[in-house]
């Protein structure tokens, strides 16, 4: 498979890495829209998640694990007193550019500093 970020997640191409876990890796966005933009990205292992319209119920473990991850690096970088935004970008529509999966966590943004979603 042809996926940017199956390549990363299996450490084919660099990227600034923040966790890696056995079931998925967060990692620094190239093209941030944020202070912070880190990317929670699941390991598919089983089978290739393209966004959150091909979810089943049997991907709650993957997902719980995902907020999970973006709880700890929310803490982890200072944003759970600040604030920050949790985002599913899901089809071209949407604004997904990538068919695999992700979540973005964004923040760091100053009191009334202008924001722009990924």
């Amino acid at each position: 498979m042809d996926c940017l970020f199956c390549k990363i997640v299996n450490k084919q191409l660099p990227s600034e890495i923040v966790y890696d876990a056995d079931d998925l890796m967060v990692f620094k966005d190239i093209r941030p829209s944020a202070p912070i933009h880190l990317l929670i990205v699941p390991k598919m292992e089983q089978r290739h998640i393209d966004s959150v319209n091909d979810l089943e119920p049997e991907d709650e473990k993957m997902i719980t694990a995902m907020f999970l991850a973006a709880k700890k690096a929310a803490k982890d970088f200072g944003l759970d007193e600040t604030g920050y935004k949790l985002v599913f970008n899901v089809g071209r529509g949407g604004g997904q550019l990538i068919d695999h999966l992700h979540l973005h966590l964004l923040g760091g943004w100053k009191a009334g500093e202008k924001r722009e979603m990924p």
